[in-house]
């Protein structure tokens, strides 16, 4: 069950593609964002999904949305997924699940990165949530329907 519409998005600071680390406080104050939580880095829905965030970044790039893949891959392991599949955007690494648990994006007994997308407003609060875990494609409509509906 994904977090509530209106709840707070909790904070996190994790490492990231391109030899970052990137805090949701620090870095990303106030701005909305995309957030999508996914299981495993070369798996076919996985890869799906990080293609269509990919082939439709620029619609969420003109409406200054950037957006961020978390899963509980390793920085080496996300790196190349990112280069093989040309990703515009970072991947984070959340090795130890936590920050997957905190947005209620883990699976409890396989701890198992559940696919859920967060639409954050300026504020980090929930405006939108998908959770689909075997389709890649609801999770960007979803998200620019959203958007789309708001301006």
């Amino acid at each position: 069950m994904a977090l509530k519409k209106g709840t707070k998005a909790p904070d996190f600071s994790l490492p990231a593609t391109g030899n970052k680390n990137i805090s949701l406080s620090k870095n990303l104050e106030g701005k909305a964002l995309i957030i999508y939580f996914y299981p495993k880095d070369f798996t076919n829905v996985c890869t799906a999904e990080a293609c269509e965030f990919r082939d439709y970044f620029e619609d969420f790039r003109e409406l200054s949305i950037p957006i961020l893949g978390i899963s509980r891959d390793d920085i080496a392991t996300h790196e190349k997924f990112k280069k093989a599949n040309r990703l515009p955007f970072d991947l984070l690494s959340d090795v130890h699940g936590k920050v997957c648990k905190a947005y209620d994006a883990l699976i409890p007994l396989i701890k198992m990165p559940k696919r859920i997308t967060y639409l954050l407003n300026e504020k980090h609060e929930i405006e939108a949530s998908f959770s689909e875990m075997f389709e890649a494609k609801g999770h960007i409509q979803n998200m620019l329907k959203k958007l789309n509906s708001k301006n």
